[in-house]
């Protein structure tokens, strides 16, 4: 304001408002780290559609979860997410002479050619293929038919005794399609049938790890985990502030090829864990192994891991999906597309509603079929089931973390503070360096009850009025002269969260004809 006005008129000034607002922060910004085909190692990078993913990090790959998972994240409604690639040689983490980091194409999948046919061995399959053309033992076979028989570690795996290059129901690749748990068989292409390959045979071999997007001998537990400093792995993430989910699909495609024992997994999730409870603004979402029956993935959760956090959830069971890499259905880790649900969920509800009752788009199976009486087993331990209802589509049926104490039982109220507290320490920044009086306090409680108000019309606030939802105390009281003397602003804020009707129970009483009386 100037001192004085030396002319007739109007003057206009623009001054500060005694309050500013308070505008919420995201929630629902994934990230993804693990195996790719191409792609910069080590480097968060802000991926927001999937045409933009297969340009960076390339396209589906075989054995591998993080493009699987990154398309069910946008498939279910995901909008933003961050990926790391890793698995390169530390020497591929330089940078290049651009200023840039080096990229590298990685044979996907371990192949040959069988005669017309290019034979490839299915995901997560480890250890020495040998598939061998015999002719038929059949009685006077037609010309075109012979016998295939698949090797695992020397041993008889499959075999096809009556098969054809024809197109009928023995054709020998749909046969394979069909049945084999080892291989894969891709045809020539459209047009005549191809001719009957010539007896031979070839090999396969699968070293643990696989080739697919990953050097072996560089695959740990510290790899994962990486360093804040060299921004590598979780710790690439500290600096990236918008994040509130992390997952790490591949690392059961690790296990899976055994470049990662049991134990070595658990290390990884516990640090997973630790990251987020450390950044104190995001929800690991954590996979169990696959293939595990309801019993089986009990005893890993309460026996196994022991996991206690309040920044954690884990979702049961695998998914089957359609996986173009091999042209069939697969099965893949969850937390990719239940990270997709959380962001639909929060952009159609609002981060208080408990991401569950939500259909999981591209899910056509699941590989363990839960029984209620199982889910009453499974849903006390905080593990969130996925269950196929008839007539309403596979659902994910749990939203409860991995923590043991009742206040943080659900996963919508542990959200809900995230974005609260970030909230909050995001629109008051203004206060540094002000006057430490009342005037101050009163401002500090004018805008957090302000942006309280608004969360509790929106339903995130339990309470007929604000003052049953939530209370904010910044006074003479919270901030005595010592913490004036300390420079400290000391606010109390209390919110009372909205819980998920986890259990509706319905009551229902026979009444006696036209009595109105209960008939007991």
């Amino acid at each position: 304001m100037p001192s004085s006005y030396l002319s007739p008129g109007v003057y206009v000034e623009e001054v500060e408002s005694g309050s500013r607002p308070i505008e919420g922060v995201g929630t629902s910004v994934a990230a993804f780290v693990g195996f790719a085909q191409k792609g910069p190692f080590n480097e968060p990078t802000l991926v927001t559609n999937w045409t933009q993913f297969v340009t960076v990090f390339g396209d589906f790959v075989e054995g591998t979860y993080l493009a699987t998972s990154v398309y069910g994240y946008f498939a279910n409604g995901g909008g933003v997410c961050y990926v790391i690639r890793i698995g390169g040689p530390r020497a591929e983490q330089e940078p290049d002479g651009a200023g840039g980091t080096t990229h590298e194409e990685i044979d996907i999948a371990p192949h040959a050619q069988l005669g017309p046919y290019v034979v490839r061995t299915l995901p997560g399959v480890t250890g020495e293929i040998t598939v061998e053309v015999a002719d038929s033992e059949a009685e006077d076979p037609p010309q075109d038919v012979f016998k295939l028989i698949v090797r695992h570690d020397g041993q008889v795996a499959e075999t096809y005794p009556v098969v054809t290059t024809k197109r009928s129901k023995e054709n020998v690749a749909t046969q394979v399609k069909a049945r084999s748990q080892l291989i894969a068989l891709e045809e020539p292409g459209k047009g005549a049938a191809p001719p009957r390959p010539e007896p031979q045979s070839v090999r396969l071999a699968v070293p643990p790890g696989g080739a697919a997007g990953v050097a072996p001998q560089a695959v740990s537990a510290e790899t994962y985990v990486g360093d804040p400093d060299q921004r590598t792995g979780f710790g690439g993430l500290e600096a990236v502030e918008d994040v509130t989910m992390v997952a790490a699909p591949d690392l059961m495609s690790a296990y899976q090829r055994r470049v990662l024992d049991l134990e070595t997994v658990i290390a990884v999730q516990q640090g997973l864990i630790a990251h987020c409870e450390g950044m104190g603004d995001r929800i690991a979402i954590l996979d169990p192994p696959p293939g595990l029956s309801p019993q089986q993935v009990r005893t890993w959760r309460t026996e196994t891991t022991g996991f206690d956090s309040k920044y954690a959830t884990l979702y049961y069971p695998w998914l089957k999906v359609f996986d173009p890499a091999v042209g069939r259905n697969a099965f893949v880790p969850p937390s990719g597309h239940v990270a997709g649900i959380w962001a639909r969920n929060d952009v159609s509800r609002g981060v208080h509603k408990a991401p569950a009752n939500e259909v999981v788009r591209g899910a056509v199976a699941l590989q363990t079929q839960i029984t209620k009486g199982e889910h009453d087993l499974l849903n006390p331990i905080g593990l969130n089931c996925i269950r196929a209802f008839p007539g309403r589509g596979i659902r994910v049926w749990g939203a409860r973390t991995l923590a043991s104490d009742p206040a943080w039982r659900y996963l919508n109220v542990r959200r809900l503070f995230n974005y609260l507290e970030e909230s909050i320490l995001a629109g008051t920044q203004w206060v540094v360096f002000e006057p430490n009086d009342d005037a101050l306090w009163a401002r500090v409680r004018r805008t957090i009850s302000a942006f309280l108000v608004n969360e509790w019309r929106k339903g995130a606030l339990f309470g007929l009025t604000p003052e049953e939802a939530f209370y904010v105390k910044c006074d003479r009281e919270t901030n005595p002269p010592e913490s004036i003397d300390a420079g400290q602003v000391i606010c109390e804020v209390g919110v009372a969260p909205v819980k998920p009707a986890e259990f509706v129970v319905f009551r229902l009483a026979q009444l006696s004809g036209g009595s109105g009386a209960v008939d007991e």
